[in-house]
């Protein structure tokens, strides 16, 4: 993490106006069924939480991570509004990234760093799943980051993950009518072996 880096994301949050509940990513929501019953999950990289708000709302003992303090404050404001118990940290993951078997449930959405990968994985419990969701350099429009090094490569999210089981992957690229489906991303349910 950068000073600079911290800085546009705080003023990014500061200067957005809107207070919408923020929605969790469609590798998640399409997926709850998927969910423990109970548990220890984290939001990484959280901004505003939709993830950690759908994690808590289902009754998992949830923490939300991200750099931000803005958008964890905005956090913290809608999880009091739902009544919802959700532990924000302010933390940069690639420095600290979680401890090995600390989490039953992992999401990542819209972040991506190489480099934590392993940690990733390793810091799944026993049969505990990882929800990813970023965005890949296969896309069909604007949508995302310009710079390629936040973009993921076709199939490079199976190769930098193979601790795990493939639970569920989609990244259709450019196949097809590319103005229906989902595109530009790439999610991934991984399992961790119990």
């Amino acid at each position: 993490m950068t000073v600079n880096g911290t800085d546009r994301w705080e003023r990014r949050y500061r200067e957005s106006q809107t207070m919408q509940r923020p929605q969790a990513a469609a590798v998640l929501a399409d997926h709850v069924h998927l969910l423990p019953a109970s548990g220890a999950a984290v939001d990484l990289a959280c901004g505003r939480g939709g993830n950690a708000l759908l994690l808590a709302a289902h009754g998992l003992q949830t923490q939300a991570w991200d750099y931000a303090a803005t958008a964890l404050q905005d956090l913290e404001q809608l999880a009091a509004a739902e009544q919802l118990a959700i532990d924000c940290q302010c933390r940069n993951i690639v420095e600290s990234p979680p401890a090995a078997d600390s989490f039953d449930v992992i999401v990542v959405s819209h972040f991506l760093d190489r480099t934590i990968m392993p940690a990733l994985a390793g810091a799944l419990r026993p049969a505990g799943l990882l929800f990813y969701q970023t965005f890949s350099c296969t896309a069909v429009s604007d949508a995302g980051p310009n710079n390629p090094a936040y973009r993921l490569a076709d199939n490079e999210l199976l190769q930098l993950l193979p601790q795990l089981q493939v639970v569920h992957y989609h990244e259709a690229g450019r196949l097809g009518d590319s103005s229906h489906g989902f595109r530009d991303r790439v999610q991934y349910i991984g399992w961790r072996r119990p």
